[in-house]
């Protein structure tokens, strides 16, 4: 069995978050981490290796940088890395991105299973997944919390409010994976050292064959961002200090006033 396993690159908010004069990310600026989504379905494909001898293998679009992600992949236990980058590749939307994900997932060759995370924390859109199997055509199942390979078909349970399905589609399958699916194992120092000496196969826009120009980058991108600002911190608000009836009448009134309660 082949996994195709899509991993983001993204920013480390607690370093700070960084933008571009057009609105995009800075990503070049910024401290970077894998996915929390996509590392849970990285382990969730390494448990299926584990289980049935499947080969694994992550791909990822981005800056150069980004092969940094791949060999953590690497080191926790994945087999083959697949770095997408080229300059005319930067700025995309989701629409994009998933049409240069799936243009280097034609070119890969065959497969039977792609896991990607949810969604991304630098856009929370869980567009990209659904998208790539789209422009596949292929079977997606969302929000996987569980998954079970019966044959040539796969078994998920699928998170739905406070409850699950139980969905069951024929491979080849494109599956989102929940943060909460599994708590992702460890880089082995063994792993570690072998990643470090591993070969990243890299993809340009010449090894991109399927992809249109008019489908990649910033100028391919329909989403269009008006404004982006760093967060704005909140004022001091107002101090006041009263008994307890007090407090429970100005309290009272305050909502009436803002139409939050009437009385």
């Amino acid at each position: 069995m082949k996994i195709i396993v899509c991993i983001k690159q993204v920013p480390d908010t607690a370093g700070g978050v960084k933008f571009n004069p057009d609105g995009t990310l800075d990503r070049a600026a910024m401290l970077t981490i894998m996915n929390p989504d996509d590392k849970a379905g990285l382990e969730a494909a390494l448990r299926l290796k584990d289980q049935y001898g499947a080969e694994v293998t992550v791909l990822t679009m981005g800056l150069p940088k980004a092969g940094d992600t791949l060999r953590e992949a690497l080191a926790m236990g994945a087999d083959n890395a697949v770095l997408v980058t080229d300059r005319c590749l930067g700025g995309a939307d989701t629409w994009a991105t998933s049409s240069t994900i799936a243009a280097a997932i034609r070119e890969m060759g065959d497969y039977d299973l792609i896991i990607t995370g949810r969604q991304a924390i630098d856009g929370d859109t869980a567009q990209v997944g659904p998208q790539i199997s789209e422009h596949l055509d292929i079977p997606v199942i969302s929000y996987a919390r569980k998954i079970e390979i019966e044959g040539d078909a796969v078994k998920v349970q699928r998170q739905y409010d406070d409850r699950y399905h139980v969905v069951k589609a024929q491979m080849p399958c494109l599956i989102t994976c929940l943060a909460e699916i599994n708590d992702p194992r460890y880089m082995t120092p063994g792993g570690i050292f072998d990643a470090c000496e591993a070969e990243i196969t890299t993809m340009g826009r010449a090894e991109l064959k399927t992809l249109e120009d008019g489908n990649m980058g910033l100028a391919g991108s329909p989403t269009k961002i008006a404004k982006a600002s760093d967060k704005v911190r909140k004022g001091a608000g107002e101090k006041i200090t009263l008994d307890t009836e007090e407090a429970v009448s100005y309290l009272l009134g305050k909502m009436t006033e803002k139409h939050v309660c009437g009385l």
